[in-house]
């Protein structure tokens, strides 16, 4: 099994002359790391583990089921008392809390939720907000008229079933009054951009090129969506997407895409580098609020996310780091405080 292990790790094991025989503490395992995003997701929550004592391994899954219950059940041999999962199934993840708890190890759930009552923690961004974001600002772009497209991330995942749902809640009243219709709503696998770009040239076939807006639950999709927006020659369709992907926000500077949502990583990755800090030592973890799983109540930390346009590139995603300057060059004259 190839297996992708932390900094945190090496750098714990050179200190020591890798005379130290114990495993890791810590676990972080993603479901995949083939999004860019994902590779900050590693970069700061290894940072904050480090800085934090903890000796983590990392491993992806490339969104296999089979392939991450095998690391679980590896790392669980290893030791690991706290793994921080980003599931590659919300569903089938209750087992993995269930195996954890009986080698009597915590389970966080990040990015995504785990569907487990027994879960110790969870720790994502809004996704549900990201949502209405997206379909507030699409409502306010069309006159709250038109033919919309949604675009959903993988069935029965816990983060695409979130941010849908803020779309189908936010756009009810609207379609009720028969103003919006969704004219093609469709769940992709993996999150596929090029599965995301089929179903909008599907849309755009079906409806005479007639399509209003487009809401992407992710930048890979929203991509897709620009793709066959271009090739059909089309000006001025809504598109919107979140993770703000280097990509996307050039697209948005340059008019290809009207919004992107950005769901900041580094605060994402450091709570939960924080959280399992937390569980190690038997501390009780600081939360504001709780969801309820099969009816119990689970300690939750929710990260804030943000609608990113042409005029807040520069405040909210260079200033902060996020993304740098060179990696946005369709922005260059906002970034130079140019109209």
């Amino acid at each position: 099994m190839t297996r992708m292990v932390s900094i945190a790790l090496l750098v714990a094991f050179a200190v020591s002359g890798c005379a130290r025989k114990d495993g890791p503490d810590v676990a972080f395992l993603l479901s995949t790391l083939q999004e860019e995003r994902y590779q900050k997701d590693v970069k700061y929550f290894e940072a904050r583990a480090q800085e934090l004592g903890l000796r983590v391994i990392t491993l992806a899954a490339d969104n296999d089921n089979a392939k991450q219950i095998s690391q679980v059940e590896d790392v669980l041999a290893q030791g690991v008392k706290v793994l921080v999962i980003q599931p590659t199934d919300s569903q089938a993840a209750s087992s993995y809390v269930r195996l954890a708890h009986e080698h009597g190890a915590k389970v966080v759930a990040y990015d995504r939720a785990i569907v487990s009552p027994d879960l110790d923690y969870y720790v994502s961004h809004d996704s549900y907000k990201v949502g209405v974001l997206q379909a507030k600002a699409a409502i306010a772009a069309t006159n709250g008229k038109g033919n919309y497209v949604i675009l959903s991330g993988q069935a029965g995942h816990s983060v695409a079933m979130e941010i849908t749902r803020g779309y189908e809640e936010t756009l009810a009243p609207y379609i009720a009054k028969g103003d919006i219709e969704i004219v093609m709503k469709q769940n992709h696998s993996s999150w596929s951009p090029e599965q995301s770009l089929r179903t909008v040239e599907d849309a755009l076939t079906r409806t005479g090129n007639h399509v209003d807006a487009i809401l992407a639950n992710n930048s890979g999709m929203a991509r897709g969506a620009v793709q066959a927006v271009q090739s059909a020659g089309l000006q001025h369709v809504f598109i919107a997407g979140a993770d703000a992907d280097a990509a996307n926000i050039n697209f948005v500077c340059q008019g290809k895409q009207t919004i992107e949502v950005l769901k900041d990583i580094e605060p994402l990755a450091r709570t939960a580098a924080e959280v399992a800090r937390d569980l190690l030592h038997h501390e009780a973890a600081t939360t504001a609020t709780t969801i309820e799983v099969a009816g119990k109540p689970v300690p939750v930390a929710a990260v804030r996310v943000e609608v990113i346009t042409p005029e807040t590139v520069k405040p909210l995603l260079v200033d902060t780091g996020f993304l740098t300057a060179d990696e946005l060059p369709a922005c260059k004259s906002r970034l130079a405080g140019l109209p």
